[in-house]
């Protein structure tokens, strides 16, 4: 018995001297029930809708309010061109799009049914499914309002749905990109995470703070041989999802290319940021799996829509570098979208890993000094 409560002294007084560690037992798990709580919401809101009205009737208003005004749909802009509503879904200033034809008031006074097209995303095949019942759920009850005013009651309205991108709805190209952007941080971070905390391990650190050679030298030599494993293991993990899933190409081969380098320069610097912070492999490993696992899953939209978390947490996303090589990359491999539409999100991806380049930059340095 003595020596039991020896050991669990010994273990508290060692518990308490590693701060970090104490941290992540006490502070972790609480930080992961309030993350899980708010960010687990299937339910789809507040979707960006494009509406093309060509009748401009008050029958045709009726239908655009009844989406608005449903709580699931924001009015993102109103098109007067089909070449509109398909950039706006191209740029993602638009989840979907609706098209009311000419002649749809005269088709339901006349008790003729009235069809209604319904542009989706499908880039999403969970929000789009989701968005494809709102949509006929709402068409069904405005064709019920809509009817008593017709000389003979209408059949209602005929929903005429397209899905873009993705047109079977499935979900593997969803979840492959995000599985892509899911392997290649956790990989990327976990291996940069050790390297200098291996030189300080085996004592070499001493020597690399003798040697004449500047902080950002030393950072980019040991970023370049991880950069190139990064780069051909996520290339591996490209090809595989082409070739046993399915997932098409339909942009461009050095768009992709310059992507994944920019979000694989912030991960490795990620990387190099924990290593510098730490003093053990084991913390180090630690740390690299918090910081780039949690993120990725969670506040990416990989799979939990960022429109539907609240506000707050929204604003986190902001600092998470997969919620930007998401878009990009579901953009190249889905929409064939151009390099122009993407600069904002490759944009981001330079300016996080130029930032936390200059930050794991200025942790060395100072441990050097």
């Amino acid at each position: 018995m003595r020596g039991a409560l020896a050991v669990c002294r010994k273990e508290l007084r060692q518990i308490a001297r590693d701060q970090r560690t104490l941290f992540i037992l006490v502070f972790v798990p609480a930080f992961f029930l309030l993350l899980f709580g708010y960010a687990l919401n299937f339910d789809i809101r507040h979707v960006r809708l494009a509406v093309e009205d060509r009748d401009g009737t008050p029958e045709s208003r009726a239908v655009v309010s009844a989406f608005v005004d449903s709580g699931y749909f924001d009015l993102a802009a109103a098109v007067y061109a089909p070449r509109d509503a398909e950039r706006l879904l191209d740029l993602n200033e638009a989840r979907a799009a609706l098209v009311i034809p000419e002649g749809f008031a005269r088709e339901v006074r006349s008790g003729r049914r009235a069809p209604v097209q319904v542009i989706i995303g499908g880039d999403n095949a969970n929000t789009a499914t989701t968005v494809l019942g709102y949509a006929g759920s709402i068409l069904r009850t405005v064709g019920a309002q809509l009817a008593p005013a017709a000389a003979q009651a209408p059949p209602g309205l005929s929903v005429e749905p397209r899905i873009w991108y993705n047109p079977e709805l499935r979900s593997t190209l969803f979840l492959v990109p995000g599985l892509i952007a899911y392997i290649a941080m956790i990989t990327a971070v976990a291996s940069t995470a050790l390297s200098i905390v291996r030189e300080k391990e085996m004592g070499t650190m001493e020597q690399v703070r003798m040697a004449p050679i500047g902080t950002p030298s030393f950072i980019i030599g040991k970023t370049i041989p991880y950069f190139l494993i990064a780069l051909a293991s996520s290339a591996l993990i490209v090809g595989a999802s082409m070739t046993l899933f399915g997932l098409p190409m339909r942009g461009n081969w050095l768009t992709l290319l310059l992507a994944l380098s920019l979000f694989l320069a912030g991960a490795l610097a990620t990387g190099l940021l924990i290593s510098t912070a730490s003093e053990t492999q084991q913390v180090a490993f630690q740390l690299a799996l918090l910081i780039s696992f949690l993120p990725t899953i969670m506040l990416s939209g990989f799979i939990f829509p960022i429109s539907s978390m609240p506000p707050a947490l929204q604003v986190v996303t902001w600092f998470v570098p997969a919620r930007y090589f998401l878009v990009a990359l579901r953009g190249i491999v889905l929409k064939g979208t151009e390099l122009s539409h993407i600069l904002p999100q490759l944009g981001a991806l330079s300016l996080y890993a130029a930032a936390v380049l200059g930050l794991a930059s200025l942790r060395l340095a100072k441990d050097r000094g």
